[in-house]
């Protein structure tokens, strides 16, 4: 059969199976800012498995559209190497909404594959998800295939996440064994090219959140998704996806323009990429993306050079790509007519990204030879940062392109010191930005100068970092784009806390917000337009805050708040505040003070802010309240802001209560640890703190290691600093952990006169699972304890037992977390004063404490 009958054929079967043929969502998600890309046929149907949206039918089936090249679905790297994985591919599929469930999905799978295309039953495998008995009773009973060819497997094969977070649910995965040896099984899910995953079934029954919990969906859902070139590779009878009618003709094209034949081992790797990149590139420029420097655009950009430097290896030195797009619309044009549409559009795009890369492209290539020829003969087998950076500053190589020729040469790249010079150039970027704002002297000054729809702007970045909006005022000015949204998550400075930045996400582009301001109280956005893509008053669009940009100032800012208290605490009441800027790196606060601040009353700030942060102290957020109000709760004001009849106040227990406008964290603890970097004085009276947090301690600790690395007298000072970073983070986590334990050390059992203490902890690993039992351990005087938590997804069992114990009644922690383990289906072990297990079936986590002295009692 030819791939156009196949796919007719899939979408005949669930036509005659009462189900709406719908048409392929666009590549670009214009709707979901979680995605650059479709990589999935259920992403149209997200807002159905959320309970969020509805459809007028119950029962779908299409062929989507998909790329993969970034995040959890990222098959970049193994395009061409080898015979099944593309950057774009189509996806056939099947959905029921709160419809039918596994039983019809598995028959139907079945019957199509067996009874319509006649596939051997002999080579076909079933995968079930381990605990998923139901799947596996249905393959059993509701098809003829062999029963020692139904599979078990666990989360990482048969649990479906569309991302880390979202729908998912268990699944059962349909393969084909085209070996000789197709009875075994060992070649299921064990990366054979001839022994391939065509159809996974999913089983849809949860929704992910960003804390990883899963909770359960309105309805239960189907989502399947075939491989729609895999199945025409095994249906036409090839050995590679490549060798179907789906990627010949291209490849035949290709042959044609480089005047070299597919069937040379050295040149089929090269024409493999060129064929899937230039059907990435058709599909994605006519859904409305385009190649550019950040986001979806980058990726674009990256996937069209790497096309381009593959061309290089078949003679293909002019710009040859954008002749591919007529071949690309002759063979899937009438699929989707929308690259039909689009074509001359396409053949433009890309022919004018070619011709710049091709500037610079030989010249990048000669220069990465002469590095190459340089550093061998050295014995050196990493390329510097520095040439890597050139590489891509001068030359427009992207990095994973510079990667891919430096394996080839059986080189890696200083990937490190590479992202340090992005990161200093970036920033310059910001610098110019706004200095060139400034320097400009654009007329901000009054709002009427923009087109406006008379609507008012809400501010909504102290509950989201990502608002659908609507523009309502708009001009051009300078070059630059200046957006009016009617919500906006974007914080404009103000009490020293910074700007945000982050984009605007239209539905054909993704626009860089460079700067904010305020006039008469409305945010304006200052946008980088490059491409000049219209904006339009009254349409909507996506507005983002750069999230962990915004995550790094909130932490800072609430740990102003709580070095401003702890200072007042242990200086004096004198202390007030006399500026302050907060910002994703740093925080600093100026202050009046007569005297240097001593070392130890540093450490006493640091200590008493580290202390009240470990005790999970929840944000009270007084919003809107009257100021006299605010002032009657005793709330301090912060310098250099002006304050109206309503304020707001910020309120970390009875530790910290000032006014203030900005963005916080919503616990302490979000805060992670607090760290005063430098002190010193500014004028006479007024003395100045630098700090971090966070993240922010973390490249702290990284730049005093590469600092210090150079100086070898002071390597063992660095150490001793980190260790005692680290001393005090685990110090943090575990005393977070004492109340579960004092809750547990309460309440102890009695068996035959001994103390049977256990309980439920929640620990992060196993060693900090170790550290509260040896914490329980001490602070027992006679007897037994069992710990239970969840790690990482799997069930964790700590038993431990006191020395008396051991020596009068020969008890084991050992012996008794082995038996503890058999509950959750695992096992464990260790010493007689602590052992530790582990297990999968995390559902009867719980049961171990039930039968806890049940266990206890055998060896009593």
């Amino acid at each position: 059969m030819t791939s156009t009958e196949i796919r007719e054929q899939f979408l005949e079967f669930f036509r005659n199976k009462k189900h709406r043929i719908v048409p392929s969502a666009p590549v670009v998600p214009y709707n979901d800012p979680t995605l650059l890309f479709i990589n999935a046929g259920m992403n149209q149907f997200k807002d159905v498995f959320l309970g969020t949206g509805t459809r007028d039918y119950k029962r779908a089936a299409d062929t989507q559209k998909c790329i993969r090249v970034s995040g959890k679905h990222n098959d970049l790297e193994e395009v061409g190497y080898d015979t099944y994985h593309h950057t774009f591919f189509e996806m056939l599929g099947n959905w029921s909404f709160g419809d039918y469930y596994k039983k019809e999905a598995i028959s139907w799978a079945w019957e199509l594959l067996t009874e319509i295309w006649k596939l051997p039953k002999e080579r076909l495998w079933a995968t079930v998800y381990n605990t998923d008995d139901e799947a596996l009773n249905y393959w059993k009973t509701v098809t003829d295939i062999k029963h020692d060819h139904i599979l078990r497997f666990g989360e990482k094969d048969n649990f479906w996440e569309m991302g880390e977070i979202g729908p998912c649910g268990p699944c059962s995965e349909i393969h084909i064994n085209l070996l000789e040896d197709f009875d075994n099984p060992e070649y299921v899910n064990a990366g054979n090219p001839n022994c391939i995953e065509i159809w996974n079934l999913v089983f849809i029954q949860y929704n992910k959140d960003a804390n990883g919990v899963l909770h359960d969906l309105p309805a239960k859902h189907v989502d399947t998704g075939m491989g729609f070139e895999r199945v025409c590779r095994i249906l036409q009878n090839e050995t590679s996806n490549y060798d179907t009618d789906v990627f010949s003709p291209i490849i035949q094209a290709i042959s044609e323009l480089s005047g070299v034949q597919y069937d040379r081992e050295e040149f089929i790797i090269p024409m493999r990429v060129i064929a899937d990149h230039v059907r990435t590139l058709t599909f994605a420029i006519s859904d409305g993306a385009a190649p550019g420097n950040e986001g979806r655009g980058y990726v674009l950009r990256r996937i069209l050079r790497r096309a381009s430097r593959y061309g290089r290896k078949i003679n293909l030195h002019d710009p040859f790509l954008y002749k591919l797009v007529q071949i690309v619309v002759n063979t899937m044009g009438s699929v989707f007519p929308e690259i039909k549409e689009k074509q001359e559009y396409v053949e433009k795009i890309i022919r004018a990204e070619e011709e710049s890369f091709n500037v610079t492209l030989d010249r990048g290539i000669d220069l990465f030879e002469k590095i190459v020829k340089d550093i061998q003969p050295k014995g050196i087998k990493i390329i510097p940062g520095d040439d890597v950076f050139k590489l891509y500053d001068t030359f427009g190589f992207p990095v994973d392109l510079t990667n891919v020729m430096a394996r080839e040469k059986g080189l890696s790249i200083d990937e490190l010191r590479f992202n340090v010079l992005m990161q200093n150039q970036k920033q310059k970027g910001r610098n110019a930005t706004k200095d060139k704002l400034s320097t400009v002297k654009i007329n901000l000054n009054d709002l009427h100068s923009f087109e406006l729809l008379g609507e008012a702007s809400e501010f909504t970045g102290y509950d989201e970092f990502i608002s659908t909006s609507k523009i309502i005022g708009i001009k051009k000015e300078e070059g630059k784009d200046f957006v009016i949204l009617n919500k906006t998550p974007f914080y404009v400075e103000a009490g020293g806390q910074a700007d945000d930045l982050g984009n605007l996400v239209t539905e054909k582009d993704n626009l860089s917000v460079v700067d904010v301001t305020k006039i008469d109280n409305m945010t304006v956005h200052i946008i980088d337009n490059p491409n000049s893509s219209p904006l339009i008053l009254g349409n909507n669009l996506i507005a983002e805050v750069d999230k962990k940009r915004r995550w790094d100032i909130m932490r800072n800012h609430s740990a102003t708040h709580f070095m401003h208290a702890a200072m007042r605490k242990i200086l004096g009441t004198h202390v007030q505040q006399a500026g302050s800027y907060v910002g994703p790196d740093r925080l600093r606060f100026d202050f009046t003070h007569f005297a240097k601040l001593s070392e130890s009353e540093i450490r006493d700030i640091e200590s008493l802010v580290n202390e009240k942060l470990m005790e999970n102290i929840p944000l009270q957020h007084h919003r809107d309240i009257p100021f006299d109000v605010a002032k009657k709760m005793g709330a301090l004001m912060f310098f250099g802001d002006k304050y109206g009849d309503k304020v707001n106040v910020v309120q970390f227990g009875d530790f910290t209560m000032e006014f203030c406008g900005g963005t916080h964290v919503r616990n302490s603890s979000q805060i992670g640890l607090f760290k005063i970097i430098s002190e010193s004085s500014i004028a006479s009276g007024v003395r100045r703190i630098e700090a971090i947090t966070g993240f922010g301690i973390e490249k702290y600790i990284n730049q005093q290691m590469l600092l210090f690395s150079e100086q070898e007298e002071k390597i063992q000072k660095l150490s001793d600093d980190k260790k005692h970073l680290e001393k005090e983070i685990a110090a943090f986590k575990l005393q977070s952990k004492l109340t579960e334990l004092n809750a547990i050390l309460s309440n102890p059992f009695d068996l035959k006169g001994i103390n049977v203490y256990k309980g439920k902890v929640n620990a992060e690993n196993t060693s900090e699972l170790m550290s509260l039992g040896e914490e329980l351990r001490n602070r027992m005087r006679n007897g037994i304890g069992t710990l239970i938590s969840e790690i990482d997804g799997k069930a964790a069992i700590l038993t431990v037992v006191t020395d008396d114990l051991i020596k009068d009644k020969k008890l084991s922690a050992g012996k008794i977390v082995g038996e503890l383990a058999k509950f959750v289906g695992g096992k464990g072990g260790g010493r007689p004063h602590l052992a530790t297990a582990g297990g999968k079936d995390i559902s009867k986590l719980e049961d171990v404490l039930l039968k806890n002295e049940e266990v206890i009692i055998k060896f009593v």
